[in-house]
């Protein structure tokens, strides 16, 4: 234990016993000749017995004199009773002045005690906050993580799935935990640290109760966050007091969530919250290097953010072991789906394989959230199962939102809504690489002003063909060129799409190197990444002639997938037509009724959807 780790000490009771002998002496010093105040009676056998001695001074109603007793000369004060003359009582014994004493009592003894007394309390108060500063603060580094058992977690890895590989790579530490002689009797050690990397949502803190749950081991469970503290040296003494904590009991398994609120990259700045964060950081590098292979102590620390992390936290032998938690592909959708409608009552006609399908790209919270609104949206209808057609809802609500089916739209806007929509739509349909059109509605959901066109992918996919990305463009474009092909005229729905087609088109410029212009090189260097997603960026170092060439390259991929899409939508201007009609009055169309009305032959000229 290093000295900051000391409890301060306290002034010692002696010292406290010396004080206060110190003040009584003061006290009596300064009250020693006081007067003692006696009945008026005893000042009559006093002057009887002639052991007055000095000078009485008699006021209108008050006596000061000194009197001679066996045990000495001693000052005396007395209230004579109204109509008894003083004078002629001790007249010819006892000298005497009429000075008055009425007002003019000696309060000099009595200030100089208050004065004593406030010294007093103030030397004490100084010396209590002296003294126990440190302990005052001593509670704000405590680390304040919750020790779980496997009976408080009550999470194993059969409650995880769709992470199989991750499952894999993090069961060998409660192998280790369970029998680490099988491991140290090999030669081989277990790592000191194991990073859980993913996406918001896809399952690391889950993971991580599993792992103490399988292990029957304590768990210590606190976010990065909890370290940080407005105190100097506060983030650094909880960081020392949760390992303390963790040698205790080991073996255990400490558990940091957030640890990017903890372990960001150090900088050069000299603010105090960065110097206070770094303390923190560093407390933590030396404690992960304390450690020693018997000590059974495991560190699992989860991010969605390793891009920000300090590299010291990442070299070998602290984090050794970086686990991806991705999110999870259709058999993993399946199986987290079956998990958690263990206790939904779903009808006969629900298949949860084709809800897999159709969730690429869902995470486990996602697919939770999901089930839990298909529950809420049946009992919300009166149903006693949760239905196909109440998944699909929930479907839509996670993707694009809730419907605003409250918010007044006038028939003409309805009926741009719907020629914009079909835009989408038909060109999704129409196009051999662009994702199948799921459902397509003029009804606003969440934030959006109008409609909404879902779209799903046939399969998931980790890549994307240039074909395919320019077929994206091409989609985006839809709304806004079927608006002017059937108003020759534009609205603001298209802005979303606008940006998106173009933040899109830059991407497979500066990243993808997908430019004829510019050809094969990749020239964002200067992109930031953020959530394990990277934002198109520009190195800064370019010229402003190849700054120039990118921005007439973007816009050229743009308007050439715009002038295609003028071309489909001028070729199919009454099928768009007839279709937005139909979805202006019936307000949402599936896939299936979608296909039948592009597949439908006419049979009269079909108005306008407008009017």
């Amino acid at each position: 234990m290093d000295s900051s780790d000391r409890a301060p000490k306290r002034p010692s009771r002696w010292w406290y016993l010396v004080f206060g002998l110190v003040v009584a002496s003061a006290l009596a010093y300064v009250l020693r000749d006081g007067p003692k105040h006696i009945p008026f009676s005893e000042f009559v056998g006093l002057a009887e017995r002639n052991e007055l001695t000095g000078t009485l001074v008699i006021g209108e109603h008050r006596v000061r004199g000194r009197a001679v007793s066996e045990n000495g000369d001693w000052n005396f004060e007395t209230f004579a009773p109204p109509g008894v003359d003083v004078v002629a009582l001790v007249q010819g014994k006892t000298p005497y002045t009429g000075a008055g004493l009425e007002g003019s009592a000696n309060w000099l003894p009595l200030l100089l005690a208050g004065a004593l007394l406030v010294l007093v309390i103030v030397v004490l108060v100084a010396a209590r906050t002296r003294g126990n500063a440190a302990v005052s603060a001593m509670p704000f580094s405590k680390h304040g993580a919750k020790v779980l058992t496997e009976r408080d977690t009550m999470v194993t890895f059969s409650d995880v799935a769709g992470v199989d590989e991750a499952v894999e790579e993090v069961r060998e530490i409660v192998d280790y935990l369970r029998a680490p002689e099988r491991f140290e009797g090999l030669g081989g050690r277990i790592p000191k640290g194991v990073l859980l990397v993913g996406l918001p949502g896809t399952g690391k803190t889950l993971l991580a109760r599993a792992v103490a749950g399988e292990a029957s081991v304590p768990f210590l469970s606190i976010s990065g966050a909890d370290f940080v503290e407005m105190f100097a040296g506060i983030g650094a003494a909880r960081v020392r007091d949760l390992f303390r904590k963790a040698k205790a009991i080991a073996p255990c398994i400490v558990f940091i969530d957030e640890l990017d609120a903890l372990g960001k990259a150090r900088s050069n700045t000299s603010s105090g919250s960065s110097e206070e964060r770094e303390q923190t950081l560093n407390q933590l590098l030396v404690e992960m290097d304390g450690f020693t292979a018997n000590e059974s102590v495991i560190i699992l620390a989860a991010t969605n953010r390793p891009e920000v992390l300090d590299h010291a936290l990442l070299r070998a032998g602290r984090f050794d072991r970086h686990v991806t938690v991705d999110r999870p592909d259709v058999r993993g959708r399946l199986e987290i789906l079956r998990l958690h409608t263990r206790n939904i009552r779903l009808g006969k006609k629900v298949d949860l394989a084709i809800v897999a399908r159709r969730t690429p790209g869902f995470t486990g919270a996602d697919l939770a959230t999901l089930v839990n609104e298909a529950a809420l949206l049946a009992a919300r209808r009166n149903r006693s199962h949760v239905g196909m057609a109440h998944i699909e809802d929930s479907i839509d609500r996670v993707l694009a939102g809730l419907e605003r089916r409250t918010r007044l739209i006038s028939p003409r806007e309805k009926g741009v809504v719907a020629v914009h929509e079909c835009g989408h739509a038909i060109v999704a349909s129409e196009l051999p690489h662009a994702d199948p059109v799921h459902r397509v509605s003029v009804i606003p959901r969440g934030a959006n002003v109008g409609g909404v066109t879902l779209q799903l992918p046939r399969e998931d996919r980790q890549m994307a063909t240039r074909a395919e990305l320019l077929d994206r463009i091409a989609v985006l474009m839809g709304g806004r060129v079927a608006e002017r092909v059937v108003y020759d005229d534009l609205s603001t729905a298209a802005a979303n799409d606008l940006q998106r087609a173009t933040d899109l088109a830059r991407r497979m410029v500066v990243e993808f190197g997908m430019s004829e212009r510019l050809g094969p090189v990749n020239v964002s260097a200067g992109a930031t990444v953020r959530f394990l997603k990277q934002e198109p960026g520009v190195k800064g170092t370019l010229s402003d002639e190849t700054a120039r060439e990118i921005d007439l390259e973007v816009r050229r991929i743009v308007t050439t997938q715009e002038e295609r899409v003028r071309v489909l939508l001028t070729e199919r201007k009454r099928r768009l037509v007839a279709v937005a009609r139909v979805l202006r009055d019936r307000e949402t169309l599936d896939a299936r009724q979608l296909r039948s009305l592009l597949d439908a032959p006419f049979k009269k000229k079909t108005p306008d959807p407008t009017t």
